[in-house]
């Protein structure tokens, strides 16, 4: 007997519909995945932003009657001063309060354009919750605003040591 051997025009048909559910599927895998990864790049920046932010206002003075170097270090309750101070004479961590246009000076100008849309904004308090001193420590709150509108907070403490 003479049997010829292939696909039937149904079985083809069967065939196309399960490759193109298969596909039509993974395309909307892809295409959720490469939405998401904008939002990762933004968190990045928003994280690399603070991280400037925070080394420049951590290595301050505690107050600024604070010696150089910490040493003697300041005797009083903590407060936060307006010194009237330009960013350039900037010396103790409550210089910073207030903060919300202003670029990090530790920033390379080069990358300067990298964060183009991103805000941030420095708020200064005493905290004596955590008992770190105890007339109190300084609490550094800074929140930076990606382009797309999501807020990200971070919190640092500067002890008077």
């Amino acid at each position: 007997m003479n049997r010829q051997q292939g696909l039937t025009l149904v079985e083809l048909v069967i065939m196309l519909i399960i490759i193109s559910v298969a596909l039509v599927g993974s395309l909307r895998v892809f295409s959720l995945l490469s939405g998401r990864s904008a939002d990762a790049l933004l968190q990045s920046r928003v994280t690399n932003l603070a991280q400037i932010y925070l080394d420049e206002i951590l290595a301050r003075q505690f107050d600024e009657t604070t010696g150089p170097a910490g040493v003697p270090p300041y005797n009083g309750v903590c407060r936060i001063t307006d010194d009237g101070e330009s960013r350039t004479q900037y010396d103790d961590v409550d210089d910073y309060n207030g903060i919300n246009t202003e670029d990090p000076a530790l920033m390379d100008q080069s990358l300067a354009g990298l964060y183009n849309g991103y805000s941030v904004s420095i708020e200064v308090h005493c905290d004596n919750s955590l008992g770190i001193n105890a007339e109190g420590a300084k609490r550094i709150d800074l929140s930076v605003m990606a382009p797309n509108g999501q807020v990200s907070r971070f919190t640092a403490y500067k002890g008077n040591f």
